[in-house]
This record gives structure tokens, sequence and C-alpha cells, in this order.
């Protein structure tokens, strides 16, 4: 490790190759806490390449503990975080109101790094069962359209990392891997990443993938449609500007999609809102990024997949998804 650290700190860059192994290295406890947080720091401090973040992904996925949900059509819907706006959970909500519609949802995440509360905290909160045993996730995705994929629990490295993330408490490019290594391998996916910058990196990767896949940030700086703003939207074919106005909805103010400064908060916001009883603000910036969703596996219009969002919500179908995912995992 002192030898690669000394090579980036006289701004040299990794070859995918050179990348691949250290990310191999830490997951197999080769180097200490130091060494990994001065190597986390580099690429604080300057932007990452094309080959490092190719290495680290394959790594990553080399040595992931694989999950098979080939036999569904199933969506990742995960963002980079990393964007400083401490929204409260809008990615893992959308999740359940697409579960709701009937689509297949294999949900990556994590505890919160730079943020208050990640899709984890808020899950394990609501008593959702993290687990890597397969027959249960297939249960999971079976019973309730929806699998929690507790990271830790499939990547040895991001286990390795976790504490000195936590400690370090900013962003770190283990933000930027989190989407690209979910271990199902959906056949689609939605993600929001922190920068416009990261948005054009993971398009030129996926597009090297057969993934079905849509990348979007918006403009304002969130990882994700947050209404606020025109969003970036870049999938395989297309490159598109999206607006409130394409959901035919108003443009939202950043205090409207604001967290709770807790876990116990954001729990009980998460709850108030997958009950149908958030603000109308809360609802529809969860039903828009639902609707990429939904459209993404569907092919239909935004619109006809924001409707379709909204009556998942509205009816109590997302929340029975969550009630299930709770069920089964007291079982």
């Amino acid at each position: 490790m002192k030898t690669i650290l000394n090579r980036l700190i006289n701004h040299e860059t990794l070859s995918k190759a050179a990348a691949k192994e250290v990310l191999i290295n830490i997951s197999t406890g080769q180097y200490n806490p130091s060494q990994i947080s001065s190597f986390l720091t580099v690429f604080m401090m300057r932007n990452i390449t094309i080959e490092e973040l190719t290495g680290f992904r394959e790594g990553l996925l080399e040595l992931c503990i694989p999950l098979d949900f080939s036999a569904y059509n199933t969506i990742d819907l995960c963002g980079t975080g990393g964007d400083g706006k401490d929204t409260f959970n809008i990615s893992t909500l959308a999740s359940f109101v697409t579960a709701g519609t009937g689509i297949h949802v294999a949900k990556h995440g994590n505890y919160g790094v730079s943020s208050i509360s990640g899709s984890s905290n808020v899950m394990e909160t609501l008593g959702v069962k993290f687990s890597n045993d397969s027959s249960f996730l297939i249960k999971c995705i079976e019973e309730a359209n929806i699998a929690i994929l507790h990271a830790p629990l499939f990547h040895p490295a991001m286990k390795n990392v976790g504490p000195i993330r936590k400690e370090l408490g900013v962003k770190t490019f283990f933000n930027m891997l989190g989407p690209m290594v979910n271990p199902s391998f959906p056949k689609n996916q939605l993600v929001g990443v922190f920068s416009l910058e990261l948005a054009r990196i993971y398009a030129y990767l996926y597009q090297h993938t057969e993934i079905n896949y849509t990348i979007l940030h918006a403009l304002d700086g969130y990882d994700e449609i947050s209404l606020t703003a025109d969003a970036k939207v870049i999938s395989r074919d297309t490159e598109n500007i999206v607006s409130a106005n394409d959901f035919q909805l108003s443009k939202l103010r950043f205090n409207e999609i604001k967290g709770g400064e807790t876990v116990a908060k954001s729990a009980n916001i998460f709850m108030n809102i997958i009950s149908g009883n958030g603000t109308e603000a809360q609802e529809n910036v969860v039903c828009a990024n639902a609707a990429l969703a939904i459209s993404l596996v569907e092919n239909s219009t935004v619109l006809q997949a924001f409707a379709k969002a909204k009556e998942s919500l509205k009816s109590g179908k997302a929340l029975e998804k969550l009630n299930k995912l709770q069920q089964i995992s007291q079982a």
C-alpha cells in the first residue's frame, strides 16, 4: 500500500488492474485502517478515473456473495448518496411504491455514512431482517415483490471499510460504487448520482453492460428527482432534461423534502408517507422517482407511470408490501 499511496500522492492514477487489486486486498484485510483511510482520502481530493472506478467495481463484484434472481425481471432503485442534501428516504419509498405496482425490486442499500439515515437504517428500525440467505430473499421477492439487500452482508470489502467510512463521515468512492455492485445483478437499474460528471462516467460504464438503465442527477445537486429543479436523465439511447412539468406538477422547495434529524424521525417520516399521510410534496417526489423506475421496466410514458405510482401509494399497495416484508422477517 505504501507504494500505491506514494504514486497517488505524486498525482498518478491507477490502472484498472491495480485498482481491482487494491480492492481485493482491502477485502482480505491486508491493509491497516490508517492505510485504507489515506487511500480513501486521495479520492476525495481528486476526481476518480473511469479505469479506477471500473477496477474497483470489478474487484467488489468478483468477491461478492452472488444472489440468483435471474428468474425475475428485477429493478434496483438506488442513489449514490453523498449529495449533502439530507432528504428523507426517497429512493427506498419509491422502491416500495414500485413493488406495489407488481414490479420485482432488488433494493441494494446500506447504513447512512454521509447522511443521517440511509436505507438500511430505516429498514432495520422498521423491523426488516437483513440476510444473505437466498431462500429467504426469494421468498421476499415472491411474496412482497421486494427484497432488501444489505450491502455489508454481500461485500466483504464494504464490511472492512464500514467503520472507517463512518468515522470519516464524508462521501468516498464507495458511494460511487454502491449502486453498481448489486449482488443480484438486476436486469434494470434506476441510479441517482451526486454530480453531473459522475453521471457521465456511469453512462460510459453502463453502456458496456446488458443492464436496462436510467441514470439521473438533479441539476441543483440531488442524487434523485427532487422536483426542486430540472434533472438530467441518461439512458442507453436517450439523454433528456426532466422537470416537474413533465409530471404535470409544480416545482418544490428544498424544505418540503427535508429528512429527519435522527434515524427514528426518518423512520417516522417514512411510515407517514407510505401510509398515505405524507404531504402532497412528499408523495409527489416519491412517485416521480417511482415513475422513472416503472417506465424503465414497462417502457411506458412517464405520465402513465406516475399515475400507476400514485395509485400504488394511495391505495395502500406500497404499505402492503412493507407489511408483508415485516411479516416474513419475523417468521
